[in-house]
């Protein structure tokens, strides 16, 4: 379905969606048996896509279709009208919005943007207000001057804060969220005009270090009206761009290359791979202007409009990223710049036992033949490839070249899960244990870390994944750990198990309920509500009164009774209860639930046979005693609770199986007087969750070249053709380094992808400013030194799909660091520099006679806590 800006959609939590699907048989070509009343989906209910049930706003993270279903507005209707939604939530509704930083396309806008907006006058008084990227710069001054309650005669102006406490004006009122670079979490003030008709902006701007500028001037302040230390305005969600050209331009010889005028020579306007020379015109201007010692920031709108020209991938990117942005930026000057007018044809030849050193030189000079520039001469390295046949030992060798090391980095092998252990004395609250498991685990890990820690036995333990009062998934032992996410509410229940006598016992699951009136219909429904049970209990005392009596001793501890139990007279003229089957007989209550007014529905147990205040039979008629007052009902239900089940009970003994589902259905009067809402939902923390967690294990960026040059098996679904065996197989694979370049560009591949996760990893990765000896991984044996000194760190704050790229630098002609935050720049220290945002690093090569490089005195300067 296309999608139109401005539309409304709707969010679905995916778990009732897929109850849903599974009820009209929606992936099945056979609707008969569609509606099948054990599969009642209920009301629509997006509690779990909730992190904070009171303001019910959304979780972080969330996948499309993994946690919830986007719906157009007539589907969301048609669910309403059919199923309604649970009592007291919103509509979570999102319009459609414009994304694509160079190829436009449409997409729902799932999370909003979220600005901490302030006065001026008091910057610490800061709320958070979310917007969406299609919002107006005037919509938030509207929405501010609503907060602060600002007079309309008033005049006001808007400013964003950068991290590094500079500040930039919002003159442009109909400028969106997205065009104004606004980004998650930014500082918005509001200025109010004096009396006298001056601004007060002067105290709180003369607060920030390095300049101020707004859309008509820029003040340069002198410490940065140098070459080279010039901002780039954020044109809308562009930070990615800025980091990456940041970092380039703080590369010493790719610049003095431009800034001497040697491109224009080698302008290659011909080239089909190329960009017809417009990629590199348009940055060799960009580099002179940040060069140029004139400007404290500029605006890179022609460059941005160039690579929107010739770069039709990003399109895809909800969030760019700024090392896919330096990937092609890099291929596409050095296609710009391609010496080479014809490339010439050449055949791959296999080293077939050649010496490495062989095979190398003919692969560089292969490479040279059809690829020669100055991004080849400054950034090209080459790696060795060694495959293994696992069958017939072949061995294959090959030689590429390469621009950047994507480095992995090394995972944790465990995880840490918060689980509620439920025990099965009634009289114990539940426990919430923190537990360390294996990443990659099953339940059966699960059950054993937490048996260490609580005592219990991990034979005697169920795995519940609990989601709205209802038992989501029961887990088996053997399901894997990845199977649950960090959010889900997991529930481990301490079950009895077979005694001694041998009889065997089934786990019953039991929903509490609380039946309600419609207004609107005058007919009866149900809630759920509390902390389902799971209860063990004999197959020959599956009777009515034993449950009864079981499931009153285990709500015990929240449900109080009152001291004298009544016990009512006998009735034995309404309603005789039949001793063949122990289910009272006479008058059967109609009726209609939301399962859409199915009738005659026949309960386990019908609370009100007599008539009389509460009396339920279930002895034999012949032996007739008089009636104890039952506080709740049974009645079979489906997995979810949402519906009841017709249930022919045979004989005195019911026919249940494993994690059959009961509701014990309350009034409302009863819950009210006897269920002790606190107290049920009671629990206590153990030691482990008390401790502090341990602080992230911290990597060497050496720990990340290692792994990237370990030997791996190929997986079963990326094999290699062998061409001894004429078939694919899953050889093992080596990746050595044989060349480095002069500036070594290293990725930290921080975003992870899989079924169940999309994550970024947050490790901190150790890396030295200075002195990186990367000799010992060449294995070239005639390579000479390969030391290497930082100059310049991407970095990326935040989580994957939002977030802000920033960049780190090294001023070639001063020799000290910076911080470039969009059109912000600011002194930096090194010790600030390493930190688990640093996501693409530069390094450049010392020459050979430059063993040693002094260390540059520290700089006094305002710290900044860029963590």
């Amino acid at each position: 379905m296309a999608l139109r800006p401005g539309e409304s959609w709707y969010l679905v939590d995916s778990r009732w969606f897929k109850q849903w699907k599974k009820y009209v048989r929606f992936d099945s070509w056979d609707k008969f048996g569609a509606g099948d009343p054990g599969l009642f989906p209920g009301p629509i209910d997006n509690s779990g896509l909730f992190g904070d049930p009171e303001t019910q706003s959304l979780k972080e993270h969330l996948i499309d279709e993994l946690d919830y279903v986007l719906v157009p507005t007539k589907a969301w209707n048609k669910l309403v009208a059919w199923y309604g939604c649970i009592d007291g939530q919103q509509p979570i509704e999102r319009k459609v919005v414009e994304y694509g930083l160079f190829v436009k396309h449409y997409k729902v806008e799932v999370y909003l943007v979220e600005l901490k907006l302030c006065e001026s006058s008091d910057p610490d008084n800061v709320i958070s207000c979310h917007f969406s990227k299609a919002d107006t710069v005037a919509t938030i001054e509207k929405e501010m001057r609503k907060l602060f309650n600002i007079p309309a005669e008033k005049e006001t102006r808007l400013w964003n804060r950068y991290m590094s406490n500079t500040y930039e004006q919002l003159s442009k009122l109909d400028s969106t969220v997205q065009d104004a670079g606004l980004y998650q979490g930014q500082v918005v003030l509001i200025e109010v005009k004096n009396e006298d008709g001056t601004w007060p902006g002067q105290h709180f701007l003369a607060k920030g270090s390095g300049f101020v500028c707004n859309s008509y001037n820029c003040r340069d302040s002198a410490s940065l009206s140098q070459p080279g230390l010039c901002g780039l305005s954020n044109l809308g969600n562009t930070c990615f761009m800025n980091s990456a050209l940041q970092c380039l331009s703080n590369t010493p010889p790719l610049t003095d290359y431009f800034l001497e005028d040697k491109y224009e020579a080698e302008i290659n306007q011909n080239n089909p791979l190329g960009m017809r020379g417009e990629i590199a015109e348009a940055y060799a201007e960009l580099i002179k202007q940040i060069w140029s010692g004139r400007h404290s920031h500029v605006a890179p709108r022609m460059f941005k409009t160039q690579v929107g020209r010739f770069a039709p991938q990003f399109s895809g990117y909800q969030q760019q990223d700024s090392q896919e942005l330096l990937a092609f930026l890099l291929d596409g000057l050095h296609e710009d710049l391609n010496r080479v007018k014809k490339k010439p044809y050449l055949e791959l030849k296999d080293a077939n036992g050649r010496p490495d050193s062989e095979v190398a030189k003919e692969a560089w000079e292969n490479h040279r033949l059809r690829n020669d520039s100055i991004i080849v001469d400054i950034f090209h390295g080459l790696f060795k490839s060694t495959l293994v046949c696992p069958k017939c030992s072949k061995v294959s060798v090959t030689f590429d070249p390469f621009c950047y090391l994507t480095l992995p980095l090394p995972l944790r092998r465990d995880r840490l899960m918060e689980v509620t252990l439920v025990y099965a004395d009634p009289q114990h609250r539940p426990v919430q244990y923190r537990v360390v498991v294996p990443m990659m685990g099953a339940i059966s890990d699960l059950c054993e870390s937490l048996s260490k820690l609580s005592g219990v036995p991990a034979e005697n333990m169920v795995v519940t994944d609990v989601y709205n009062h209802r038992f989501h998934k029961i887990f088996q032992m053997d399901e894997g750990l990845n199977h649950i996410m960090p959010k889900d509410d997991i529930f481990v229940y301490e079950v009895c198990k077979p005694s001694e006598d041998g009889s065997e016992y089934v786990t019953l699951s039991v929903y509490f309920r609380e039946k309600t009136m419609r207004q609107s219909s005058n007919t009866s429904g149900t809630i759920l509500f509390g902390q389902p049970l799971l209860i063990s209990v004999p197959k020959h005392k599956l009777t009515v009164d034993h449950l009864y009596s079981v499931v009153l001793e285990q709500i015990s501890r929240y449900v109080k009774l009152p001291l004298a139990e009544e016990y009512s007279t006998p009735c034995p003229d309404r309603g005789t209860c039949n001793g063949s089957n122990g289910v009272v007989e006479g008058d059967i209550e109609e009726m209609e639930h939301q399962d859409g007014g199915q009738e005659g529905k026949e309960k386990l147990a019908e609370v009100d046979p007599c008539h009389s205040d509460g009396c339920m039979q279930i002895e034999s008629a012949r032996d007739l005693q008089p009636c104890k007052k039952q506080h709740f009902t049974f009645s079979l239900v489906n997995s979810s609770g949402t519906s009841e089940i017709n249930s022919i009970v045979e004989g005195k003994i019911l026919k249940l199986n494993a994690f059959s589902a009961l509701a014990i259905d309350w009034d409302s009067d009863t819950r009210r007087l006897l269920f002790d809402e606190q107290e049920a939902q009671a629990f206590e923390k153990h030691g482990s969750m008390l401790q502090p967690q341990k602080k992230k294990a911290v990597v060497a960026l050496r720990d990340c070249i290692e792994l990237f040059t370990t030997m791996e098996t190929l997986g079963e679904h990326d094999p290699w053709y062998c061409p001894n065996c004429k078939k694919h197989q899953q050889a093992t694979k080596k990746f050595d380094l044989w060349s480095l370049p002069r500036i070594l560009v290293v990725h930290l591949k921080r975003f992870s992808y899989s079924r169940y996760w999309r994550d970024k990893l947050d490790t901190v990765v150790e890396f030295p400013i200075r002195g990186l000896n990367m000799s010992e991984f060449v294995c070239d044996p005639r390579a000479g030194s390969y030391v290497y000194d930082l100059i310049a760190v991407s970095n990326h704050y935040g989580a994957m799909g939002v977030g802000h790229y920033t960049a780190y630098a090294k001023n070639k002609v001063n020799d000290k660091w910076y911080y470039f935050d969009d059109s912000s720049v600011s002194v930096a220290s090194e010790d600030q520099i390493v930190t688990k945002a640093a996501y693409v690093l530069f390094y450049q090569r010392r020459n050979s006679e430059e063993h040693t490089a002094p260390s540059p005195p520290q700089e006094e300067c305002d710290g900044m806590d860029t963590n």
